[in-house]
């Protein structure tokens, strides 16, 4: 019974954890996109919308997603797909897109804002460093009480 009380906040710290690195991750392919100078325009190919949630009285969240093609510098196409771009651009459209050379390509639509996604990303961060916080401290409550109720036993026992 013990493990539960140790595994489920550790597998809620993991995963807390994992969402930092992606976090970190977006955040950082996003600032070299900007911070590479390199830009292309792009065409918007295709734009379709995903729902998540709805059952119930539950709250429904429409993601737009959009999926561009341009042509790198070195003269490669390249296609991304990209979530939460603005709606008012639709498939023909052409947009400026950012994105870093190399062999793996980062690009984004987005226009630069960087003090706007440093402070998401923090944000973001915050939260979920508290999360993980919160866990480590409920399992050394835990082991604390558990500790003192197994010499309280004890005790009572004679063992």
């Amino acid at each position: 019974m013990d493990v539960m009380f140790y595994a489920v906040p550790s597998l809620i710290m993991a995963v807390a954890l994992f969402g930092g690195y992606r976090v970190v991750r977006r955040w950082l392919q996003m600032r070299g996109a900007w911070n590479s100078g390199l830009t292309a325009e792009a065409r918007c190919l295709r734009m379709f919308t995903t729902t998540r949630g709805g059952g119930g009285d539950s709250h429904v969240r429409t993601v737009v997603h959009h999926v561009y093609e341009f042509t790198a510098r070195d003269g490669r196409t390249v296609r991304f797909e990209e979530e939460d771009g603005p709606r008012t651009i639709l498939e023909g459209d052409i947009v400026t897109v950012h994105y870093t050379d190399g062999r793996e390509v980062v690009a984004t639509a987005v226009p630069p804002r960087p003090a706007k996604q440093a402070a998401a990303t923090f944000a973001i961060l915050a939260f979920l460093g508290v999360m993980v916080a919160f866990c480590i401290g409920f399992m050394v409550t835990y082991s604390d009480f558990s500790s003192s109720s197994d010499s309280v036993d004890s005790e009572i026992t004679g063992f």
